[in-house]
C-alpha cells in the first residue's frame, strides 16, 4: 500500500472527490491499520483458569468466528474496508467485502495489494451490485458467521435484524450527529480553528465530524466570528488540483440534502453567516456553510447533515448542554473544549458517546477503540477491542485419567 500510494490516491480522488493529499493520507493510514492488526494476530491470547481440584486444567481458547460478510460506505472507501479486512485476517477469518458501487476502484486496488502480497485465493473476496440483493443473500447464508456494517442507522438496523434472525455475530458502525461543545473558559481561537478543520475535512462527509456546535453564551459571538473566518478559508475545487483544500461532495444527493437543511433552518429563524450555496452548475461543489441560532425544531438539529454545514447554537450552563448533547438517539463521537480539568472530566463522564475527544481531535487511530453506542451501533473497529468481535471463546476443561 505504501509503495503504491501515489498510484492509488488519484483513483480515490476521482471517484470520491477528496483532495489528493487527503486521498494519499487515507492510503497511508490504511497501511498503518494493516500494521496494527498484523500485530494483533500475535496477541489473541487465551488464558488458564486455576482449577478448584487437583489434576484439572481449565483453558480459554480463542478461535476465528468463520467467514465474514463486510459492507462498507463511499466516504472513506479504502479506510472502511481495510479495518474490517485486516481484523478478519488477523483473527483467521476469510471475508467477502461488499464495497460501495460509487467508489469501486480504490477498494479494488487495496485488495489487489493483498493478492499481490500472497494472500491465498478465496480468502479475500470483493463484490459489487445491488446492495439489498447482496445483503439479503449473504447475511442469512449458512457459510457466513459474522457480519460487519458501516453506514446509515436505518440500513444498519435492517441488517442487524436480519443477522439476529440467523444468530450471526455483528459489528455495527452507524450514523452520528456529533456535538462539539465549547465552554467559556476554552481557548476560543484554537477551538474554532481545530473544529473548522475537522468539520470541513472530506467536505464534511465524515461520520465523526462535529455537526452540532454548542457554544457557551459568554464566548458565543467570539467563536462564531472566528469560526466563520476559518470556514471562508478552504479553496473548493477539483481534488486533483494542488491548490484545492476542499473537494466536491460525493454525489448529487448531498447537494439536495444541504439545500433542504439550510432552507428548513432559515425558515425557522436560523441565520446563514457564510456560504449556503452550490458552486456552479457542474459537479457537486458546495460552499463551506455556517448557520447560527439554529432552533431545536430544525431538521438539521435532528438529522446528520453529512456535508460542509456547521450549525451553531448557544447554551448557558453545564446541565443544559449535556441534555442537548444527549438528546438524540445517536452516540458515535463527541467533542469538547475547556481549560478546566474538572469540566473536562465531568463532560467526559456525562456524554452518551462511544468516543469523546477533548481539546484536540484524536479519534480513529488504529490502536484506539472506534465505535458508538445507542443508535450509532456497537462493537469496535479499532484498538484491541476490535478483534474480539471476530473470535469465538471456547472453554476447555480437562481432567487427568
Amino acid at each position: 500500500m505504501r509503495s503504491r500510494a501515489d498510484t492509488i490516491a488519484p483513483y480515490l480522488t476521482r471517484e470520491q472527490g477528496k483532495p489528493l493529499p487527503e486521498a494519499k493520507g487515507e492510503v497511508m493510514a490504511c497501511a498503518d491499520v494493516i500494521d496494527w492488526f498484523t500485530e494483533e494476530a500475535r496477541r489473541s491470547y487465551g488464558r488458564v483458569i486455576p482449577a478448584r481440584a487437583d489434576g484439572i486444567y481449565q483453558l480459554v481458547v480463542k478461535e476465528p468466528v468463520g467467514p465474514v460478510a463486510a459492507f462498507t460506505p463511499w466516504n472513506f472507501p479504502i479506510n472502511q474496508v481495510v479495518r474490517k479486512l485486516s481484523i478478519a485476517l488477523a483473527a483467521g477469518c476469510s471475508i467477502i467485502v461488499k464495497a460501495a458501487e460509487e467508489t469501486p476502484a480504490s477498494p479494488a486496488e487495496l485488495i489487489r495489494c493483498f493478492a499481490d502480497a500472497g494472500v491465498p485465493a478465496g480468502v479475500i473476496n470483493l463484490v459489487y451490485g445491488v446492495p439489498a440483493e447482496i445483503s439479503e443473500y449473504l447475511i442469512p447464508h449458512p457459510i457466513i458467521k459474522k457480519m460487519s456494517f458501516t453506514g446509515s442507522t436505518a440500513v444498519g438496523k435492517q441488517h442487524a435484524a436480519l443477522a439476529g434472525r440467523h444468530m450471526k455475530r455483528v459489528t455495527m458502525e452507524l450514523g452520528g450527529h456529533a456535538p462539539a461543545i465549547v465552554f467559556d473558559d476554552a481557548d476560543v481561537e484554537t477551538a474554532s480553528r481545530l473544529l473548522a478543520g475537522a468539520k470541513f475535512r472530506n467536505a464534511g462527509q465524515v461520520c465523526v465530524s462535529p455537526t452540532r456546535f454548542l457554544i457557551q453564551e459568554k464566548v458565543y459571538e467570539q467563536f462564531v466570528d472566528s469560526f466563520v473566518g476559518h470556514a471562508n478559508a478552504p479553496r473548493v475545487g477539483d481534488g486533483m488540483e494542488t491548490s484545492t483544500t476542499m473537494g466536491p461532495m460525493a454525489n448529487p444527493r448531498r447537494i439536495a440534502a444541504m439545500e433542504m437543511f439550510i432552507g428548513d433552518a432559515t425558515r425557522k429563524g436560523a441565520t446563514v453567516r457564510t456560504g449556503g450555496n452550490r458552486i456552479g452548475n457542474k459537479g457537486n461543489f458546495f460552499e463551506p456553510t455556517v448557520i447560527t441560532d439554529v432552533p431545536k425544531d430544525a431538521r438539521v438539529m435532528h438529522e446528520e447533515p453529512f456535508g460542509p454545514l456547521a450549525v451553531i447554537a448557544p447554551f448557558s450552563g453545564f446541565d443544559e448542554v449535556v441534555t442537548e448533547a444527549n438528546r438524540l438517539p445517536y452516540g458515535l463521537a463527541s467533542h469538547a473544549y475547556t481549560r478546566s480539568a474538572k469540566t473536562a472530566n465531568a463532560i467526559a463522564a456525562a456524554l452518551e458517546s462511544g468516543m469523546i475527544s477533548i481539546n484536540h481531535h484524536g479519534l480513529a487511530l488504529p490502536e484506539v477503540p472506534f465505535g458508538g453506542v445507542k443508535d450509532s451501533g456497537y462493537g469496535s473497529e479499532g484498538g484491541l477491542e476490535a478483534i474480539e468481535g471476530y473470535l469465538n471463546t471456547k472453554f476447555v476443561t480437562q481432567a487427568g485419567l
